[in-house]
Parts: structure tokens; sequence; C-alpha cells
């Protein structure tokens, strides 16, 4: 896929009951956190079912939520579930990109579209599934993650996607424009460093032409995060996109040496880029759909969806 050129095709919207899959694809889970995670979707009236490795510890590399073969497997046993109407991550950490090619995709293309909700690491997965598969994904909040547990605001925005995504189209920007104007495109992006680490790999996306590219990031020094847009540009895989709206940096380096960065490594592309729009790492992170058509206007600081992210 060499642009982002077509809006993707739409799961549908959760209703009250519906059996949810909850999947560890990358780090271990931490019981008390998951099962915190469990009691909020029941308190959802929907369903939440772990999956039968979501517990586990890889034997030998303890930052793995099990063996490859058994997280893969995990995934693709409830992605081809009829009774599952959605697949929800745990948590990120690492360990996506270890497990994304051992997953049959035709199988998986042939269960159909359905919620699939991660971010982080889940990156990985997310370029997959619209490469692979060509369905919207949702870069949010995960089950088990400290951030969703202890906000409210995260809670609402993701169960508002999820059962009434006509109510939370707009997502206004609390930072400032880096470059001004307005775009229209096709939602991607996520995680910095994943979408770096995806350029050249088999079945990847090989740019961002077209695109409303999503762009967040932690843990990371600032010449991290100087590499890897740098590694995006040397590769062309920037060219063409139409906009750019940035997430959040948490535990990076003080804004006031990151902010600068971002704005000498985007303001180059010419097109509209704008600041802190509330998705990501960051406390109350909202959610975002993948795969979407939108309008990005950085002046006014704000991204209108064109569509409800699910039918």
């Amino acid at each position: 896929m060499s642009a982002v050129a077509a809006p993707l095709t739409r799961p549908a919207r959760l209703a009250p009951g519906a059996r949810v899959a909850v999947v560890a694809p990358s780090g271990p889970v931490p019981e008390d956190l998951l099962a915190a995670g469990l009691d909020i979707l029941r308190g959802w009236d929907l369903d939440p079912v772990a999956a039968s490795h979501v517990r586990d510890t890889h034997p030998r590399f303890a930052y793995l939520a099990g063996t490859d073969e058994d997280r893969a497997r995990d995934l693709q046993s409830a992605w081809c579930d009829p009774s599952v109407a959605a697949v929800f991550c745990a948590r990120g950490g690492y360990g996506a990109a270890r497990m994304v090619d051992l997953l049959d995709w035709d199988a998986m293309r042939a269960a159909g579209p359905k919620v699939f909700l991660g971010f982080s690491d889940i990156t990985t997965l997310h370029e997959a599934f619209a490469c692979r598969m060509g369905i919207v994904t949702l870069h949010g909040p995960m089950v088990a993650e400290a951030g969703f547990l202890k906000s409210a605001r995260a809670q609402e925005h993701l169960r508002a996607t999820l059962f009434e995504p006509e109510s939370v189209r707009v997502l206004a920007s609390a930072g400032r424009p880096l470059v001004g104007g307005r775009a229209h495109g096709v939602t991607l992006g996520g995680c910095l460093s994943l979408l770096a680490a995806d350029v050249g790999a088999a079945g990847a996306r090989a740019g961002a032409g077209g695109g409303l590219l999503l762009l967040e990031d932690t843990g990371e020094e600032t010449y991290h995060i100087d590499r890897f847009l740098t590694q995006l540009t040397r590769a062309g895989w920037l060219d063409g996109v139409a906009g750019v709206a940035l997430g959040s940096w948490v535990e990076c380096e003080a804004y006031d040496r990151l902010g600068p960065l971002l704005a000498e490594r985007l303001e180059g592309l010419g097109v509209p880029v704008v600041e802190e729009f509330g998705f990501g790492h960051g406390d109350g992170a909202l959610t975002v759909p993948l795969g979407i058509p939108g309008h990005l206007d950085a002046d006014a600081g704000t991204l209108t969806l064109d569509i409800p992210a699910l039918v």
C-alpha cells in the first residue's frame, strides 16, 4: 500500500451484551490491572473474555506475554470466533512485531471486520490490519493500562466511540499549530518508533501519502525522535502526507527541547501540523479511529471525522 487513498471498511459498533475478547500481543499483563479493566467492561454491559494466554509470561524473555506462537494464536482465535464482536488488547510493551507475521491473514479476512483496540506497541498491528485487511481500527486505551483505569475521561471517550461513535467525531487540540492551514485525508499512525521500525517490513505500508498522520511516543530521548522522523523522511514515507496531528510525549524530554525538534523536522513537509491532541500515552487519552476520512484544521485546533468510526 503506497498511499492512503481511501477510507477503510468500518466494523459494527458494539451493543449491550457484546462479547469482547481480551488478548496480550506484546508484554506481560499485571493480573490486578487486568481484573480492574475487565470489571469496567462488565460495567458497560459487555461480556469480556480473557484469551487463553493473556496471563502468560515467556519462559525465557520476561518482557513478552508468552511465546510468539501463543500470542498469535490467541489473537487469531479471537478474531475468527463468530461469537466475538471485538478484540481489545490488554497492554502494549513490546512483542507485536515478533508475532504479526505468524497470523493467518487469509483466515482473518474471511472472518470479516470487527472492532480492534490498542495503542503503543499495538501500532504494528494497526498497520497490519489496515494494509492486509483494509479495516478501521481504534487507537485507544487498553484494558489493563493504568492510565485507562484511573481516567474517567479516557473511559467515557472509549465507551462513546464503541457505542455512540457519531457523538465523538470532533477532537480538539489543547495546543497550538506548528504549521497553520487545513487538510483532508484518511487517518493513520500511532507510536512514532513503531512506525519507523515497520519501514521496509513485508506487507507494511510504503508511505503516508494522502493521509492525516497521527504521531505520539513515550520515554524517548529527543535525538531518538529526531532519528525516527529523519528515517521516515529519508525513506520517502512522509512524501505527500496531507497533515500531521501530534499526541502525547510522556516521559520524553522537556517540551522546550522536544517541541523545537518536532517543528524543525515537520515544518518542511509544507502541510498543517498541530500539537496536543490528547491521544497516546498521556493521562485521559482519547480514542482515535485509524482509517477514517477527516478534516484537520490546524488554526482551529480540530480534527473532524467525516463519518463515525463504526457503523
